[in-house]
């Protein structure tokens, strides 16, 4: 099959690129910004003329949480207007589109597992603007919406790499333990995009690794697993704003996903856990 994938640069992107060519695959186009700026929907419509995907994944974001409420005309323009000129292509070629959403869609004052079918309320600039480009993919009628959260992988910055520089000269380190939610390697998660892409049991799914954490159970078990003797301190999200000084968006309280859905169409992923060890040990062997 011909893909497509946007954002290579990106954690996923570039572990998505690697998993096609490992499988064999050889027609993968994954441009660049500068070969391709999805905000230009002239030069998408051409693009997209000319390389003919039958698979689009839209990994490419505007992922600032906290910069995106200033700067919510860039944050809408890439993740609202770029995935429109995406989608638009897509319907012309008759390709089937994979879309990479975000936990942030709901609020998090659910008590129990999200469903996707549940209803969508978000409640900061970057969750509201991946919950438009949901709306516009929907559109498509071969479309998968994958909802994520806490992504970790060897090409970029995340909390794990954040938690192991931290440790170097931090004896302690205040961490919220009032955010819950499952951590998603990009590795586990690229290999179960490219068996969606090449099925038909097409719409919504929530797809992080398995199991449940709050951020500050994660640090700890980072910094344990990596053998490091950093303390982590659990403390509310208000706590560590007091503490720290800063000023955030709206986090989720509960990011606790269902995957129920997930299991019953392909399979679940490993539990972070697993997938943390797994991830300790690549950025080991990559130094």
């Amino acid at each position: 099959m011909r893909y497509l994938i946007t954002g290579v640069n990106g954690q996923l992107g570039h572990d998505l690129v690697e998993e096609l060519v490992e499988r064999g695959e050889i027609e993968i186009f994954a441009p660049t910004r500068e070969q391709l700026d999805i905000n230009n929907r002239e030069q998408v419509m051409l693009y997209m003329a000319k390389v003919q995907p039958e698979v689009i994944i839209h990994c490419a974001a505007y992922t600032k949480v906290d910069k995106a409420e200033e700067e919510k005309e860039h944050c809408y323009r890439t993740n609202v207007l770029g995935t429109k000129n995406l989608v638009d292509a897509s319907l012309a070629l008759n390709s089937k589109f994979i879309y990479l959403s975000t936990d942030y869609v709901f609020d998090g004052t659910k008590k129990g597992l999200y469903l996707e079918t549940d209803l969508t309320n978000p409640k900061n600039v970057y969750g509201m603007s991946k919950y438009l480009g949901e709306k516009i993919v929907e559109t498509n009628p071969h479309h998968f919406i994958t909802r994520v959260s806490w992504v970790f992988g060897k090409n970029g910055g995340n909390f794990v790499r954040t938690m192991l520089r931290l440790s170097e000269n931090h004896p302690d380190l205040n961490v919220v333990d009032d955010q819950i939610g499952s951590p998603t390697y990009t590795k586990d998660l690229s290999k179960l995009l490219i068996d969606m892409s090449q099925s038909e049991k097409y719409g919504t799914y929530h797809v992080t690794n398995d199991d449940y954490c709050s951020w500050a159970d994660f640090a700890k078990y980072i910094l344990k697993e990596a053998g490091k003797e950093t303390r982590i301190h659990a403390v509310s999200t208000e706590e560590y704003l007091v503490l720290t000084g800063t000023k955030q968006a709206y986090r989720p309280r509960n990011s606790k996903l269902s995957k129920e859905k997930l299991k019953t169409n392909f399979y679940t992923l490993p539990t972070w856990q697993d997938a943390t060890k797994r991830y300790l040990k690549e950025i080991k062997e990559k130094k």
